[in-house]
């Protein structure tokens, strides 16, 4: 029986008051409407044979290269979905006038391409067949997809996020000088680590929520210069629980609708200098490379990461030198830092490259800034490194750059051969991404525009990981 004829009967297993409806009309006028909402209509004998076939969506020139008449049911499905389709098709033969929904992955007859796809299937109540009717999932599927990236995406933001705060307040905890930030417009601690809480309020008790201790005019009076010249404000003052008198800093920020004092108080003693805080033990314990220089960029003081990091055994290895013999390909990064650095202007996650004393490099971030202390500045490098970093540029199943502009902010940390070969392999497949968008996937089409054959096409889609699935389970 022809599928306009009998699709007809489908409106017998319709118990609502519209379906009520719907029964009342005329099969061709059903089969009219379904053509608007189904891809692909299939008319299945008992056996499961297709006996005659409808695509309605004259766009999906994948399903009209498939060979529906004649052949069975389940044949046309991936290993994987084979049983499935068959206990479908049992399911509606056994249960006349019930619709059964069963998803499968449909095999494309010329290349090695799945659709995915969601049936209905139904057998009238006189036996005569099974009608199926087949809507295209590959739409719903790349949606699907997105969302799972973009859930992925924020889950990786959200540990690195995680991870940088944990680092944040270990690092708070570890330094030996008091630290606060404070609200500008409340004039409340928001945060302050366990030394500032010791040299600021009595035994036990926590200034986190409170008012600014510090509300001399002298201290009112630092607090508006940083907020007006937007440099940082210097000032020796004389706490309650530091009788020798404490070096306070502050520096104020503004970000969005918010601004905030940074104020650090440093227990320094009245000699003033590094060593006097303790600088050593907290290089030791920071989860990052740190080094202090002075103000030629010779080294000072490192700690063992970044004496690990150069592959160097002890630190009179490198004292004295210069910073540059481990940082940046050439003198020019070093002398780009100091010279913003003796601007005030402090560096942040500044890429360049770290070399070891083997010759292997990997890439880093440099954040500096400088200590003054009298009329001796000293300079602290915090580096990281980045090599094994995942970014939202960057995903897990990408191994090339994305645009010529990230090439472009690789000068200076690879060669010139090396971002040749790139731009070349970003350029093909670019290329080749926009060949699979202009045929809506079709890997065969997208050869032939290109001029390569499928074989090398799918070498080259393997390579770039360009339409990889990881499931081959409909989504």
């Amino acid at each position: 029986m022809p599928v306009a004829q009998t699709i007809g009967l489908v409106t017998q297993s319709m118990l609502t008051k519209e379906q009520v409806l719907l029964k009342k009309l005329d099969p061709s006028a059903v089969a009219s409407v379904l053509e608007a909402v189904a891809d692909v209509q299939l008319h299945l004998d008992a056996e499961g044979f297709c006996l005659d076939v409808a695509i309605t969506n004259a766009e999906l020139t994948d399903l009209m290269r498939i060979p529906w008449r004649g052949q069975r049911w389940h044949e046309l499905c991936i290993e994987e979905h084979k049983e499935r389709a068959k206990n479908a098709l049992d399911a509606a033969t056994r249960t006349p006038n019930t619709p059964n929904r069963v998803d499968l992955n449909i095999c494309a007859s010329d290349s090695n391409d799945e659709l995915p796809m969601s049936f209905r299937l139904i057998q009238p109540a006189d036996g005569e067949g099974v009608i199926a009717v087949g809507r295209d999932l590959r739409v719903v599927s790349d949606l699907r997809q997105q969302v799972l990236n973009a859930q992925h995406a924020m889950e990786q933001d959200y540990w690195a996020l995680r991870q940088m705060e944990n680092r944040y307040r270990r690092l708070l905890e570890l330094t030996s000088d008091g630290i606060l930030v404070v609200d500008e417009a409340t004039g409340r601690v928001l945060e302050a680590n366990s030394q500032a809480n010791a040299m600021l309020s009595a035994e036990g008790q926590s200034i986190i929520g409170r008012p600014l201790p510090l509300n001399s005019t002298e201290i009112q009076s630092l607090l508006d210069s940083a907020r007006e010249t937007g440099a940082t404000s210097q000032r020796r003052i004389v706490l309650p629980n530091v009788p020798h008198g404490s070096d306070i800093l502050v520096s104020f920020q503004r970000q969005n609708s918010e601004s905030r004092y940074l104020i650090r108080l440093s227990n320094a003693g009245e000699d003033g200098n590094l060593q006097g805080m303790h600088f050593a033990d907290t290089f030791e314990l920071a989860p990052d490379a740190i080094v202090q220089v002075d103000s030629d960029g010779r080294i000072e003081h490192v700690n063992s990461i970044f004496l690990e990091w150069i592959a160097v055994s002890a630190p009179d290895q490198v004292t004295g030198r210069t910073l540059d013999n481990w940082i940046g390909r050439s003198t020019v990064d070093l002398t780009v830092i100091l010279n913003n650095l003796k601007q005030d202007r402090p560096i942040k996650l500044y890429a360049s490259v770290l070399k070891n004393s083997v010759g292997a490099t990997s890439e880093i971030e440099i954040s500096a800034a400088t200590v003054q202390r009298g009329d001796n500045p000293k300079i602290v490098f915090f580096i990281r490194d980045i090599s094994r970093r995942l970014t939202a540029d960057h995903p897990l199943t990408e191994r090339l750059p994305r645009s010529i502009e990230q090439i472009t902010e690789r000068v200076g940390r690879h060669p010139l051969k090396e971002l040749v070969r790139e731009s070349t392999d970003v350029i093909e497949a670019l290329c080749i991404e926009a060949a699979l968008k202009l045929t809506r996937d079709n890997r065969a089409s997208a050869a032939e525009i290109l001029g390569l054959s499928r074989q090398s096409l799918y070498t080259k889609l393997r390579r770039y990981g360009i339409g990889e699935s990881g499931s081959d389970d409909p989504i």
